[in-house]
C-alpha cells in the first residue's frame, strides 16, 4: 500500500504510470512476479518509414519524431487505454499540447514517406477526425471555437501566418498539429499497424513522449516490447532514427543511499530494492558501488537523488525509523521582514492604508510618466513580457501607489496610502545581475499637497527607527534637491547615518496628469535596509 501511495504521488513525473498497462507492469515488477521488460528498436523487413521536415516549420513547431507499432492487437479496453494515455500526456508533460502534440494513424491507410510542413490556412483542406466533409484550416478554426474539447488548443497556432500540417506521399493529410488529426487515417480497434508522430517546440519532451507511448503499448505487438524504427529527416539534411529507447548506466554508492534515506541496508539489498523499481541494479567494484541501468521509461531519473528517492519508496517511508536530529536549531524571523512588519503596524496607526501592488510594471510607469528615460532607471527588463503592463521589474513603489489612487478616485478625500515592498535594480556585481532593495513609500492625495503631513510621517518613521534629527550621532537631515518627478523647489533628499536613503516632496503636475489624477499629491520613498 505504501508503494501504491508513493506511486500516486509521483504520477506527475512517472509518465508510464498514467495508464493501466504501465501501472500493472510496475506493480508486477515491484512484487517480483515478473522482470522489467527490455525494450528494443528493430528495423523493418522492408523500406523504413520516413518523416521529412521542411524549413517552413521552423518558426511554428520545428521538431518532430516518429515510430511504428507493428502487428498490434487491440481490444476495446486496450484501444480506450491507448487513447486515454495520449490525452493524459497532452495535459501533463505536453503542457496542453503547447510543447508536444501526439498523432496516431492507421499506417495501412497511408503511403510513406511523410512530409511535415507549414502552409497558409487557406491552402490546407482535409476531412478532420469524425467529420464527413472537407474543410479549410480557416473554417476548422471557426468551427472548433465552440468545441469544448478542442477550443483550448486553438490559440497555439491561430495567430500564426502558417499552420503546421503532415501529408503522406499521396497528399493525404494525417494531421494539423496540435489541433486535429485527419479522418482518413483514424485508428480503430481493428488497426494492426500504427504510425505515431509527435510534433512540438521541445525536442527532448517530444522524444520522451514517443518513448512512453511505444514502450507502454509495445506489449500488445506480435513481437512483444519491440518497436519498429522510423527515420526523420531534418531541414538541414541530418537524418535521425526514432524512437531512441536509450538505456544508460549510473553509479551510486550504497553508503550514500543509506545516509540520505536514514537506513542501514546492505548494498545487495539496496540493489534489489532499486531493481523492484524497474531500475535494474547490481553491486560492483569494491562492494559499495551500485550500478543502475536507467530504462527509457524513466525520463525522470536525472540525478543521483532521484535514484535515492526510488530506493526510499521501495524500502517504504513508513519503515524508516524516526530519529531525533543530532543538532537542534531555533528558527528566527528574517530581520528585514521583522522590521517591515513592525513598520507596517505603525504606518497603519499613523492613518495610512496599506496597498499591495504588482512587482512588474510597464516601462512607461517607471520612466516616461516620472520624467525619466528608461536607461536612467537601471530597470531589469523582461525578455518575453506577456502584456504591456508587465515589461520591467519596478525600480520604485511610487507608480503602483499612484495607479491605486487613480483606481479609487471616488473614495472620500484625503487618500493616504503606503507600501513596504521590494524594488529591483540592475547590479553587475551579483551573479543574477540584479539586486532587491526593501523600500517604504507613502502618498498623500488631497485638495492641497499636504507636504507637512508627509514630512511629519517621515519624522515619525525616524523616531520609530531610533534615528534622531541632525547630522550628528548618526541622525537624519533633509536637504533641498531636484527630481524630474517633483515640483521645482518642493523636493528634498533624505540623508540618514551619512548616506542618501530617498526623497520626499510634492509631485510635479505633469506626473499627476499622466497617472490620470486631478489633485495635488506629495510622497516620500526611502530605503529601509540601512536601518537594520
Amino acid at each position: 500500500m505504501n508503494y501504491v501511495l508513493n506511486l500516486a504521488w509521483n504520477l506527475m513525473k512517472l509518465y508510464d504510470l498514467l495508464c493501466l498497462e504501465g501501472l500493472v507492469r510496475g506493480l508486477q515488477v515491484f512484487k517480483e512476479r515478473i522482470k522489467a521488460p527490455v525494450y528494443k528498436r528493430v528495423m523493418p523487413n522492408g523500406e523504413i518509414q520516413k518523416l521529412i521536415i521542411t524549413e517552413e516549420t521552423a518558426k511554428i513547431r520545428p521538431y518532430a519524431v516518429a515510430a511504428v507499432l507493428r502487428n498490434i492487437k487491440f481490444t476495446k479496453d486496450r484501444y480506450d487505454s491507448f487513447i486515454e494515455l495520449q490525452e493524459k500526456l497532452h495535459q501533463n508533460i505536453c503542457r496542453k499540447r503547447a510543447l508536444v502534440a501526439i498523432g496516431t494513424h492507421d499506417l495501412d491507410t497511408l503511403s510513406g514517406p511523410f512530409t511535415y510542413t507549414a502552409k497558409k490556412p487557406s491552402d490546407i483542406k482535409f476531412k478532420p477526425l469524425n467529420k464527413t466533409k472537407e474543410y479549410t484550416a480557416c473554417e476548422l478554426m471557426n468551427i472548433y471555437k465552440t468545441d469544448n474539447h478542442l477550443k483550448h488548443y486553438l490559440h497555439i497556432i491561430e495567430n500564426k501566418p502558417l499552420y503546421p500540417v503532415i501529408y503522406d506521399s499521396n497528399g493525404v493529410v494525417l494531421s494539423m498539429p496540435p489541433v486535429i488529426n485527419g479522418n482518413h487515417s483514424k485508428i480503430t480497434v481493428n488497426t494492426r499497424n500504427i504510425f505515431i508522430e509527435c510534433t512540438g517546440t521541445d525536442f527532448t519532451k517530444a522524444k520522451i513522449v514517443l518513448d512512453i507511448i511505444v514502450t507502454t503499448f509495445s506489449e500488445y505487438c506480435e513481437n512483444q516490447f519491440t518497436v519498429e524504427a522510423a527515420e526523420v529527416v531534418f531541414p538541414n539534411g541530418k537524418l535521425h532514427t526514432f524512437p531512441e529507447l536509450a538505456y544508460r548506466k549510473e553509479m551510486v554508492r550504497a553508503d550514500l543511499i543509506n545516509k540520505k534515506v536514514g537506513i542501514r541496508e546492505t548494498p545487495e539489498n539496496l540493489a534489489k530494492l532499486l531493481t523492484r523499481m524497474c531500475l535494474k541494479s547490481e553491486v560492483i567494484g569494491d562492494g559499495n558501488q551500485i550500478e543502475i541501468e536507467i530504462p527509457p521509461t524513466r525520463a525522470d531519473i536525472i540525478h543521483a537523488c532521484d535514484i535515492i528517492e526510488d530506493a526510499a519508496i521501495a524500502y517504504g517511508y513508513n519503515n524508516i525509523q524516526m530519529t531525533l536530529p543530532k543538532t537542534y536549531t531555533i528558527a528566527n524571523q528574517f530581520p528585514l521582514n521583522k522590521l517591515t512588519e513592525l513598520l507596517r503596524h505603525d504606518m497603519a496607526a499613523a492613518g495610512f492604508t496599506e496597498a499591495l501592488t504588482f512587482a512588474l510594471c510597464s516601462q512607461e510607469d517607471i520612466a516616461d510618466k516620472l520624467g525619466l528615460h528608461i536607461s536612467a532607471t537601471k530597470a531589469v527588463l523582461i525578455s518575453n513580457p506577456k502584456t504591456a503592463e508587465f515589461q520591467v521589474a519596478r525600480t520604485t513603489l511610487l507608480p503602483g501607489l499612484l495607479k491605486t489612487i487613480a483606481a479609487n478616485r471616488k473614495m472620500p478625500l484625503p487618500l493616504k496610502l503606503f507600501e513596504i515592498s521590494d524594488i529591483v535594480i540592475q547590479d553587475s556585481s551579483r551573479d543574477v545581475g540584479a539586486r532587491n532593495y526593501r523600500h517604504l513609500c507613502a502618498v498623500y492625495y488631497n485638495k492641497n499637497p499636504g507636504f507637512e503631513i508627509i514630512h511629519g510621517l517621515l519624522d515619525r518613521i525616524m523616531q520609530l527607527l531610533d534615528v534622531p534629527p541632525g547630522e550628528k550621532k548618526g541622525g537624519y537631515v533633509i536637504k533641498a534637491s531636484e527630481g524630474p518627478a517633483f515640483f521645482p523647489g518642493r523636493c528634498a533628499e533624505i540623508f540618514a547615518r551619512g548616506q542618501s536613503i530617498g526623497k520626499l516632496g510634492v509631485l510635479h503636475p505633469d506626473v499627476i496628469t499622466k497617472f490620470e489624477l486631478t489633485m495635488p499629491c506629495s510622497c516620500v520613498e526611502i530605503n529601509i535596509e540601512p536601518f537594520l
